[in-house]
């Protein structure tokens, strides 16, 4: 953020960059950060004998969230929250946030400081600082965030090492977001609005789970990248923890939940419960064709969501 940008009215933008530093400036201490908001660059000193882990993603207008619908603060936090979410399945504890966000004409400073509050009040909760990034201006409301995290060397979780046998695992519930987002009421809204990102398990499952990944895009299609990546395949043939209300299609294709998707050694000892959230098996890898999944004896199509199709 830096103040001799050209893209916002060099006025305004100081203005605004000074009240984000503001905001930012309690997160900022003692997470390692050397330098952050106000310099070209954010310093960091990462912890020794730690990998880092970065991730990136994407907040689009009538894509991500609706104006009509999301709150300034909503849409804050659920930026956050994405990137977060992809911390929580490489097992991952984070440290830092950078965040560019590309206004739109009807982008109010009161509501960028919404965005900013709701994003931070998250920051606050999981120890991320918010470390810089860029503003400009643009047809459309875009936020990109890019979230430092880091794991203990060697033990990041990744989607490639589920293997034949191992049981097939994934936490909390799952449609709640799609729910949400057809009805627009109760408690399946409220998760769709602030997704909570799964970091407590994610750390829980370091030693323990052979692959993860978190549920971004639907059970099926996420599903199938996680065994494409393994070189497996999956057979589902227990029930799936369905949200209250939701529908088989939405558990299985809705996306958006953020729950934890993993395998581990069939004898591993898994909780039912931990820390107040549940952990369900629903079935077992297999060999067999990468990225094949069985659903109850049916070959499961991968239809959840794709920017792209």
């Amino acid at each position: 953020m830096s103040p001799g940008s050209n893209h916002l009215p060099r006025k305004s933008e100081i203005a605004l960059v000074e009240r984000l530093r503001a905001k930012a400036a309690s997160s900022a201490s003692g997470r390692g950060l050397l330098a952050g908001i106000g310099d070209d660059c954010a310093i960091f000193n990462p912890p020794r004998g730690r990998h880092l882990v970065f991730t990136t993603d994407l907040l689009i207008e009538d894509v991500h969230f609706r104006r009509s619908t999301h709150s300034a603060r909503d849409a804050g936090h659920k930026a956050l929250a994405r990137g977060l979410s992809d911390i929580a399945a490489m097992g991952a504890t984070p440290h830092f946030c950078l965040v560019s966000l590309q206004a739109a004409p009807w982008t109010r400073p009161a509501w960028i400081d919404g965005f900013y509050n709701g994003l931070l009040t998250l920051a606050a909760r999981t120890g991320t600082a918010l470390a810089g990034g860029d503003l400009a201006r643009a047809a459309s409301f875009t936020s990109d965030i890019v979230v430092c995290g880091s794991v203990p060397a060697g033990c990041a979780l990744l989607r490639s090492g589920a293997c034949p046998g191992d049981a097939l695992w994934v936490t909390g519930s799952l449609g709640a977001s799609a729910l949400g987002l057809a009805t627009g009421k109760g408690p399946a809204w409220r998760r769709h609005l602030r997704p909570e990102p799964r970091l407590g398990a994610g750390r829980f499952l370091r030693g323990r789970a052979t692959a993860c990944m978190d549920l971004s895009d639907g059970l099926s299609i996420d599903l199938y990248r996680l065994a494409r990546e393994s070189g497996v395949a999956a057979v589902v043939d227990r029930p799936l923890p369905v949200f209250p209300g939701a529908s088989l299609e939405q558990a299985l294709n809705g996306g958006e939940d953020y729950e934890l998707l993993f395998t581990a050694p069939a004898a591993m000892r898994i909780p039912a419960v931990r820390d107040g959230l549940p952990f369900t098996r629903i079935g077992t890898i297999a060999k067999g064709t990468a990225g094949r999944v069985d659903f109850f004896g049916t070959k499961l199509e991968a239809l959840g969501y794709d920017h792209f199709r």
